[in-house]
């Protein structure tokens, strides 16, 4: 039941969060929200006016309390499933490590949500630095340290986000717009929890047609064992 729990806990949060952005960015007035150009941040702005001195623009999100709760509820799915499936990940140091640092990037969202941009930037900014850097390292870290199915998976997140943070950091954009580098930074751990969730979902449901799941991911019940 715990790790079920946890498995759709992990499942919930990016879904949760992409709809956050849909719904809230649908209610911006002209101009309109462009996942090009606006950054995530611009969603839960509290005031309207112009913002950001590097790239000014017009930042008027009606509905910037919901994305603020989103970016809250994003970090407690997220946390809530990486504590209660803590042992499943690996017990050796570098696997801490890893899965520690994927902690700190979860919590950013919630600091990201209970610290808008437009009101305390310093904080925001914080919050943003543990997303981008200290989780995305924290996704290299966790696939270099283990096996099994998910190690290709998390090392692929891993090398995305740390590129996307350091091309969103340069203002490179590859032609997908600043924001949008932005997304690629800042989306990888939601994506990665995604996936996580749906092998835990699956693992869990094989496991227990067979015996009790083993926090072990290379111990996987065989019908030969009892």
């Amino acid at each position: 039941m715990r790790i079920r729990i946890a498995a759709l806990c992990l499942t919930a949060a990016a879904p949760l969060f992409l709809a956050a952005n849909v719904v809230v960015g649908l209610r911006w007035e002209r101009p309109a929200f462009s996942w090009a150009t606006n950054n995530i941040s611009d969603l839960g702005n509290v005031t309207c006016g112009v913002w950001d001195t590097t790239r000014p623009r017009y930042v008027c999100s009606p509905w910037h309390d919901a994305m603020n709760v989103a970016f809250v509820l994003t970090t407690v799915l997220l946390v809530a499933g990486l504590l209660l499936s803590w042992r499943h990940w690996g017990a050796g140091r570098a696997a801490r490590l890893g899965r520690s640092m994927m902690l700190l990037g979860s919590a950013g969202f919630g600091l990201a949500g209970l610290f808008p941009a437009d009101r305390h930037e310093n904080m925001h900014l914080q919050a943003a630095l543990l997303i981008f850097v200290v989780g995305n390292i924290g996704l290299l870290v966790a696939g270099l340290a283990r096996g099994g199915r998910l190690r290709a998976v998390t090392l692929a997140f891993g090398v995305l986000g740390v590129t996307g943070t350091a091309l969103f950091a340069a203002q490179l954009d590859a032609g997908i717009g600043v924001g949008g580098m932005e997304r690629v930074a800042g989306l990888t751990l939601p994506a990665w929890a995604f996936c996580a969730g749906v092998f835990l979902l699956k693992a869990n449901g094989h496991a227990m047609t067979l015996q009790p799941f083993s926090a072990d991911p290379r111990v996987i019940a065989r019908p030969g064992n009892r």
